[in-house]
């Protein structure tokens, strides 16, 4: 058994009926089906006894893989707790919002919608998709809050509860203000097209006794358009002017007063049939380029703090009971059970139980840290082992976790993107009143009248309304791919921060390391006898690494162990076919090493040494090539909280030893940041935990990389999947790309304004060629974005 690591994974034996997941280990039969687990099959059960096997023909294997974790949610039968959760309750019924991100397809959206013939006190259930939420009414007499959450997660569908409410976060966000002004304007826009065609064709006798009327209908039109619809434009054009800043909207404000005040001159002198078909197209399409802008993730949260890391509540140990609490009425001095899995919400000692804890979202350490009793243990960890109970020493607003979250050097003072639209409409809004006044000033000795219609008619046809939306339907058009990508961006600015990145830094546990378990190998010999009694002893433990190496060994044949011994943060011992058999550190068994890998455990059988296992986390796939890539064309660093025993396995894929940098905490990282910034570098951190939040706040583009996106993470500009990390490079060229489209859109938008402008000094704008010009450029710039941007994401393979 020399040198021996895993490769690859167990054959793959069948495919999950529920979840389509392929079943490695052997599987579970019922009903003539085959399932992964006993999650799965308990889940086709509920829906199979309750007539809801519809649900399977949506879609092949909609299901989800039930991990077989047990949540406990008996704090919901708190009144205070439940009260909090609810949004509304009266004698007979009560209304809850809950967020269920397992939902993905039509077949989810079929069987939370017939919810109530699993349970008859389910009035009704109505689901958002794009939020993955839930409204759910029941009768709150005869079916209570915790068996309708636990209902929900028999069947696949468990709801995120946090501290921080993610539902109530979700419900400020709201685009119903601008759908309505977009109403508005497209309502007005179609009425007036519809009159303003007598006067494109030309109007026979009968029609011109209208013309007036139809003038006076589509001023009627305009006003609403102008006044309800275009106000932002006018009011984001103040601000800016008041703080000497020429931004985009000054110019597109312009435009459309413009348009107004000589729309309202032509109709009411008679001369002419105003341009207020121009003007409600412009704003109706400005407003559909602004809401297709602020385009978002609803389902997902960019900003969030400690409290979303936290659950609801918290179970409180008073008098030999256990009763669950919520978690702003801990205090000093409370006794608390903290079972398998869940999270520890303020600084505690360790009273009773074996405590082995995961800190690796706090520090960074990805080795969890076994604790001894009458020790600290600091908030954020995850008990990975047994329950244990321990004394709060400190509230929740003041432990270790919150204050390194509220650490003011945290805030990150970032600054705001500077965006080409940005940058192009300070010049744009200069040269368009030069060109304006100096015509107005060239026909002003000759013709007064003419001088006038030339001053409006540049600034009626050079108003920026195709550079306006050529940025936002670009750049949503990106997001939309990225999101198909698992890739999630905050807003459509990130993808031209994205383009101008030039370095890039990497956390490295959970971001360049993957989640599943640990690639094993071994140092020595061991004969089958002797790997049986490893596997023996190791099993006793509930240590992350004794589960490990017992699951990599695959031994079925075991021997009794016993005087079993577990000191805590050294290792294991006992007595194994009759001989003594010690797992642990170097100093346990008493041997020297210069290793100082936390991932290592020594053997020893009787009085031989018999070798040691070494556990490194698996590196995501694809990251030799993926550094490779990105380091051909941008500045790579590494900064990781662990110790720098993963340096020599690092340095093969990520050559610049120098700016690899180990044992950093999350002030460091943060400062790390900073000096790369003070050298002018447009810097990209990708983190996944609280240590890294610093560090994401201060560069200039924060990415956190996790596993599952609905899992807590810091806040960031962007969230991306794991699963996707190794297309990093593509996600960079497709930002660079999309910066070219909106480039040449420019430049395609600069030759209808150069034509129309040719027009408009010389006074010779009429309606029917603004009508023309300014609609095709529109038609011209969405098309060209949409296309070239789907063009570019099949060059680089996200399509």
């Amino acid at each position: 058994m020399d040198n021996l690591e895993i490769q690859g994974q167990a054959e793959t034996l069948t495919q999950c009926f529920h979840c389509g997941n392929d079943c490695v280990e052997g599987h579970f039969h019922y009903d003539d089906k085959k399932f992964c687990c006993i999650g799965c099959q308990s889940v086709y059960t509920i829906l199979s006894e309750n007539q809801l096997c519809n649900y399977y023909s949506y879609n092949p294997n909609p299901g989800k893989t039930q991990d077989g974790k047990s949540a406990h949610y008996d704090y919901l039968d708190e009144p205070k707790i439940a009260s909090s959760l609810l949004d509304f309750s009266d004698e007979n019924v009560s209304i809850i919002t809950v967020y269920i991100p397992a939902i993905h397809c039509s077949s989810c959206l079929w069987l939370l919608e017939h919810l109530y013939k699993i349970n008859p006190s389910i009035v009704n259930s109505r689901i958002d998709f794009l939020k993955k939420q839930v409204v759910i009414t029941f009768k709150h007499k005869e079916f209570s809050l915790r068996e309708l959450i636990r209902m929900l997660a028999a069947i696949g569908y468990e709801p995120i509860i946090s501290l921080q409410d993610v539902v109530k976060e979700q419900n400020k966000v709201s685009d119903r203000d601008i759908i309505k002004k977009i109403a508005v304007a497209g309502f007005c826009f179609g009425n007036v097209m519809l009159l303003s065609f007598p006067e494109y064709f030309g109007m026979a006798a009968f029609e011109h006794q209208f013309k007036t009327f139809f003038g006076w209908l589509n001023l009627v039109f305009a006003i609403p358009v102008v006044f309800y619809s275009g106000r932002d434009y006018f009011i984001s054009a103040w601000k800016n002017l008041r703080n000497k800043i020429l931004n985009l909207d000054f110019p597109l404000a312009l435009g459309i007063a413009v348009m107004f005040i000589r729309s309202i001159y032509e109709i009411l002198s008679g001369t002419g049939a105003g341009f207020v078909d121009t003007l409600c197209g412009l704003v109706f399409f400005l407003l559909i380029g602004k809401w297709v802008q602020q385009r978002t993730y609803h389902h997902l949260s960019f900003e969030r703090d400690y409290r979303s890391y936290f659950p609801v509540a918290v179970t409180l140990i008073s008098e030999g009971t256990e009763k669950p609490i919520p978690m702003d009425e801990l205090k000093v001095g409370d006794r608390i059970l903290i079972r398998n899995n869940e999270i520890i919400p303020a600084d505690t000692i360790l009273m009773k139980g074996d405590a082995v804890i995961d800190f690796s979202f706090v520090t960074g350490e990805s080795a969890p840290v076994q604790k001894v009793l009458g020790e600290i243990v600091y908030a954020g960890g995850r008990q990975i082992n047994e329950a244990i109970e321990l004394e709060v020493i400190k509230p929740v607003s003041q432990s270790y976790l919150t204050s390194l979250w509220n650490n003011e050097a945290f805030e990150g003072k970032k600054k705001k993107i500077d965006t080409f639209s940005d940058t192009i409409s300070r010049y744009f809004s200069v040269v368009l009143l030069i060109i304006a006044f100096g015509s107005a000033a060239f026909w002003m000795f000759d013709d007064s009248a003419k001088a006038w219609q030339s001053l409006t008619a540049v600034l009626i046809i050079a108003c920026p309304c195709a550079l306006a939306l050529s940025s936002p339907f670009t750049l949503s058009a990106v997001l939309s791919i990225f999101d198909k990508n698992k890739f999630y961006l905050k807003n459509t600015a990130v993808v031209e921060q994205m383009a101008r990145i030039n370095t890039l830094v990497f956390d490295k546990t959970g971001t360049i390391t993957a989640p599943e378990g640990f690639r094993i190998s071994f140092e020595g010999n061991l004969s089958y006898e002797e790997q049986c009694m490893i596997s023996s002893l190791a099993r006793n433990s509930g240590h992350p690494l004794s589960r490990e190496l017992v699951k990599w060994m695959k031994i079925n044949e075991y021997f009794t162990v016993s005087s079993y011994q577990e000191i805590p943060g050294k290792g294991i011992e006992g007595i194994v076919n009759n001989k003594i058999l010690r797992i642990g550190s170097a100093s346990f068994i008493n041997i020297r090493s210069d290793k100082k890998d936390t991932g290592t455990i020594y053997i020893q059988i009787g009085e031989h040494y018999a070798g040691y296992f070494s556990f490194r986390q698996y590196w995501r796939p694809g990251l030799k090539e993926l550094f490779s890539k990105l380091g051909s064309k941008l500045n790579m660093h590494l900064l990781s909280g662990d110790q720098d025993s993963e340096r020599e396995f690092l340095l093969p894929a990520f050559p610049w030893e120098d700016q690899m940098h180990f044992k950093q905490s999350p002030q460091d990282k943060l400062n790390y940041i900073h000096a790369l910034q003070q050298k002018n570098y447009k810097v990209m951190m990708l983190g996944d935990g609280l240590n890294d939040a610093g560090a994401l706040k201060q560069s200039d583009l924060g990415i956190a990389v996790t596993d599952n996106i609905n899992n807590f993470s810091p806040g960031c500009d962007a969230i991306l999947d794991g699963a996707e990390f190794e297309k990093l490079p593509n996600f960079f060229q497709q930002a660079k790309d999309a910066m070219k489209v909106i480039h040449i859109s420019f430049g395609i938008s600069t030759i209808y304004n150069a034509v129309g402008l040719f027009f408009a000094v010389q006074g010779l704008l009429s309606p029917l060629y603004a009508a023309i010009l300014m609609p095709l450029s529109t038609v011209t710039i969405i098309s060209f974005t949409s296309t070239a941007t789907h063009l570019f994401a099949r060059k680089n393979k996200l399509t």
